[in-house]
């Protein structure tokens, strides 16, 4: 072979390279990600997430494409974000972070399966009609029932025992506020407090609300599960132990960040087992044949440094309970 020719051969080669990987590349599944928090303090439930997707045979970037939205708090961004993700013809939707995000990639398309991840009472709030047989291309993992925010203020008020009012923080833009406010007085009768509902959708709110807390007398603040809250842990953290109150939160991060206790299930691991749904949708199974996925357990920290610094000693019942204790 000439030497001309020779080279020619390679120029061609490398000028192929580029086309074959870009055809490979295009020939993998694309997901679209949507989330109404933040990438920056999402990066746990989000390597949870590409596990899941990892137990199920995809990994991004080998064989899974990701096209990521993020709306950082901002829940009206959250159409726009899906509309966008959808016009991408992507296989499969992720919603993560609530309701909002879920609500809205069921709203943007009836054709492309869409996977949520924590939500509290999908069925409620209109994600699926229901739990076992959910029907039409919506279905994922639940996060918490109505029981959750009762058991959350007794527990509370157990380390708390001389609380007589209790406040919960909610957020109005969020789906799950109507069901607090359903909830509250049921909590109020069963613990024979008062029962305050605050709300707070920006960081500006979370700093009147707090500042609030004295004025109701408020001897303890539940903070449920919601989206905007826990991509506001540190602040909302911070914010506690500037007017010491004692907090139950629904996370472990929550704890972490100087709260005094959470109860709650696992984040991580929803992401995860919905990163596992993904994938089996991906391999062609019908999200109306996948019944919505329950939590198995859930857990009790305590933060024995925040408990000190409140002066409050935590009963034994409560340190038994526990599955984690923070010194």
């Amino acid at each position: 072979m000439r030497r001309r020719e020779f080279i020619g051969l390679l120029g061609g080669a490398a000028a192929a390279w580029p086309l074959m990987a870009r055809a490979q590349q295009a020939a993998m599944p694309m997901i679209g990600f949507l989330s109404s928090r933040s990438p920056g303090e999402s990066a746990g439930v989000l390597a949870a997430f590409r596990g899941g997707l990892a137990e199920a045979g995809f990994v991004e970037g080998q064989n899974l494409v990701i096209a990521f939205r993020w709306a950082e708090g901002h829940y009206d961004r959250l159409p726009v974000l899906a509309a966008e993700l959808v016009q991408l013809r992507v296989a499969a939707l992720f919603a993560a972070g609530g309701p909002p995000s879920a609500l809205a990639a069921k709203a943007a398309t009836s054709t492309i399966p869409v996977v949520f991840s924590a939500v509290s009472e999908p069925v409620r709030v209109g994600l699926v009609p229901s739990l076992n047989r959910p029907g039409g291309n919506v279905t994922g993992m639940s996060f918490l029932n109505a029981e959750i925010i009762g058991k959350s203020a007794q527990l509370l008020k157990e380390m708390v025992p001389a609380a007589t009012a209790i406040a919960f923080l909610v957020n109005p833009s969020g789906q799950t506020a109507e069901i607090y406010a359903k909830e509250a007085p049921a909590v109020a009768r069963a613990l024979g407090v008062r029962v305050s509902m605050l709300d707070a959708s920006t960081e500006q709110d979370l700093d009147k609300a707090f500042a609030s807390l004295g004025k109701l007398g408020a001897d303890g603040l539940v903070v449920p599960a919601e989206p905007f809250f826990d991509s506001q842990r540190d602040r909302i953290a911070a914010l506690a132990a500037r007017y010491a109150v004692p907090m139950m939160c629904n996370l472990r991060e929550y704890v972490v960040a100087g709260a005094l206790m959470s109860y709650g299930a696992s984040l991580p691991d929803s992401y995860r087992r919905a990163g596992i749904y993904v994938g089996r949708v991906l391999k062609g199974e019908n999200p109306a044949d996948l019944p919505v996925m329950q939590p198995t357990k859930f857990d009790l920290i305590i933060n024995l440094t925040t408990a000190k610094s409140l002066g409050l000693t935590v009963p034994d019942k409560l340190l038994a309970l526990a599955d984690e204790v923070i010194e």
